[in-house]
């Protein structure tokens, strides 16, 4: 009897060395990645005309670096946008990011930096390709957090006020 309880307790003990009661936290991308379906439908107020049968998607992604604690302290951001089914020779005068929730017209945080005339939808279709933005801490941690809570959007000749926006969604 006294061999099986030393001998219990000796695999506990081995037991209890090999296992970990810590274990690795989760961190999130240092490049995380988000999407939006842009639609002149979801403008405020809804585009009509010959620009309201276009289309398109942005896929943004932001390069952070995080101190120890996780928090973002800089970012920039690469925005891929492909537009289709406007009319020929549409011009894409600017396009960004927004705070704000559906139906809002709300403030700019993040500016792809194009300027008027600079990207022509010669055909009705076309990408748009912006890298190396810098985006503040603060707005790069609050789209990490809530990415619902902005839009992305671009703007017609047309359509100063905007042409096409979505919700952001996160994929990465």
């Amino acid at each position: 009897m006294k061999r099986l309880s030393i001998l219990a307790v000796a695999l506990g003990l081995t037991s209890a060395a090999c296992g970990s009661s810590s274990t690795p936290a989760p961190s999130s991308p240092s490049q995380p990645t988000f999407t939006a379906t842009l639609s002149p439908a979801n403008e405020v107020p809804p585009i009509t005309g010959a620009e309201a049968t276009g289309s398109g998607t942005a896929t943004i992604t932001l390069a952070t670096t995080k101190d120890s604690g996780g928090n973002v302290t800089a970012a920039t951001a690469t925005f891929i946008v492909s537009l289709t089914g406007f009319p020929a020779g549409t011009p894409i005068n600017i396009a960004h990011i927004h705070a704000g929730a559906p139906g809002c017209a709300c403030p700019v945080v993040v500016n792809t930096g194009l300027a008027a005339g600079q990207n022509i939808l010669t055909n009705g279709s076309g990408t748009l390709n912006v890298a190396g933005i810098n985006v503040t801490a603060e707005v790069a941690q609050a789209i990490i957090n809530n990415p619902a809570g902005y839009y992305f959007n671009v703007h017609s000749t047309i359509n100063p006020g905007g042409v096409a926006r979505g919700q952001l969604s996160r994929v990465q």
